[in-house]
C-alpha cells in the first residue's frame, strides 16, 4: 500500500510539473520531454544498478521491451497531448486507463476480491469518468483547445489522450503479467531495463533533433527536470507496488490525475467546480478502500 501511495503522490507532483512546462508554441516539447525524462531515468538506473549490484543486461533489457515500449510510447503521446488541450481534461482521460487494467488481470487470472474492491474500483472509475464529462461539458475559455478551431487539431485532442490511455493500459496489464501474476522478472531488473531503454530512446532523439538542427538548453527546462524527478521516483515505487497486488496497485497509481487536480487548484490557481469536487471525493474514497483492503 505505502509503495502504491508513495507512486500516486509523486506522479501527481510530475504532471503538476509538466503542465508549467508546456511550451503551447514548440513544436517539439513533447521530444525534450521525453529526452529530460529520459536522462533522468538513465542516471537512475545507473546509480541503482550499482548500488543494488544489478547488471544492466541487453537480454533483460529486450526481455521487458514489450512493456517499455508501451509505457515511453504513451507517455510520449501524453506530452504531445498537452499541446493540443489542458492538462486537467488529458489527465483523467488517460488515467481511467488503471480501473481498466484492474479488471482486465481479474478477468485473464480469475482473481477473487471482496465485494468492496468492486464497489471502490467502481468509485474511482466512475469519479474519474465524471470528470471527463464534465471538462467536456464546461469548456470553459481555459478548457478550450489550444491551438485554434481547425478540425484536424480538435481530432488530435481527443484522439491522444485515448492512445495514451490504450498503451499505458497495456503496459500496465503486461507489467502486472512480468511482476506479478507470472513472476517472469524481478522488480530491480524491471526497473533497470525500463529506466535503461528510455535513456536509449533519449539518445535517439537528441539525435534526431540535431539532424533538425534544434537546440535546447537544459538549464532552462527547470519544470521539465522537475517533472522528471518526480516521474523517476513514481516509477521505482510504482515497480514494487504492481508486484505486490498488480490489480488494486493498478487502480490506485494510475488515479493520480485526481491529486494533479488538487494541486493544479492551488498552485495554478485552476478553478474546480462543486460536481468536480464531489467527483473527486468519490474517487478518493474508493482509493482508500482499496488502500484498507491492501494492507488486510
Amino acid at each position: 500500500m505505502i509503495y502504491s501511495l508513495l507512486a500516486f503522490a509523486l506522479w501527481g507532483v510530475a504532471d503538476l510539473f509538466y503542465k508549467k512546462g508546456n511550451s503551447r508554441n514548440e513544436n517539439y516539447n513533447d521530444i525534450i520531454t521525453g529526452i529530460i525524462v529520459g536522462i533522468v531515468m538513465g542516471i537512475h538506473a545507473l546509480i541503482y544498478a550499482i548500488n543494488n549490484s544489478v547488471s544492466i543486461d541487453i537480454k533483460e533489457i529486450v526481455y521487458y521491451l514489450p512493456v517499455s515500449f508501451c509505457y515511453i510510447f504513451s507517455m510520449v503521446v501524453g506530452y504531445k497531448a498537452l499541446r493540443y488541450i489542458e492538462l486537467s481534461i488529458a489527465s483523467p482521460v488517460q488515467n481511467t486507463s488503471g480501473v481498466i487494467t484492474s479488471l482486465l488481470l481479474i478477468l485473464f487470472f480469475k482473481s477473487t476480491y471482496p465485494i468492496l474492491a468492486y464497489v471502490a474500483f467502481f468509485l474511482v472509475f466512475i469519479g474519474i469518468f465524471y470528470i471527463c464529462m464534465l471538462e467536456r461539458k464546461e469548456g470553459s475559455e481555459e478548457r478550450k483547445f489550444t491551438i485554434g478551431k481547425d478540425s484536424k487539431w480538435k481530432i488530435l485532442a481527443i484522439a491522444l489522450p485515448i492512445i495514451y490511455c490504450l498503451f499505458d493500459g497495456l503496459g500496465t496489464f503486461l507489467d502486472g503479467i512480468y511482476l506479478d501474476k507470472l513472476e517472469l522478472i524481478s522488480e530491480d531488473n524491471a526497473l533497470v531495463a525500463y529506466e535503461a531503454t528510455f535513456l536509449l530512446f533519449s539518445i535517439c532523439a537528441i539525435i534526431y533533433l540535431r539532424l533538425k538542427h534544434i537546440n535546447f538548453m537544459l538549464h532552462r527546462e527547470k519544470d521539465k527536470i522537475a517533472a522528471a524527478i518526480f516521474e523517476t521516483a513514481g516509477q521505482y515505487f510504482y515497480v514494487f507496488a504492481m508486484a505486490n497486488d498488480s490489480v488494486i496497485s493498478a487502480t490506485i497509481v494510475g488515479s493520480y490525475c485526481i491529486l494533479s487536480m488538487l494541486l493544479g487548484r492551488v498552485f495554478l490557481k485552476e478553478k474546480l467546480s462543486v460536481k468536480k469536487y464531489v467527483a473527486i471525493a468519490a474517487a478518493l474514497i474508493g482509493i482508500v478502500m482499496l488502500c484498507i483492503l491492501q494492507v488486510d
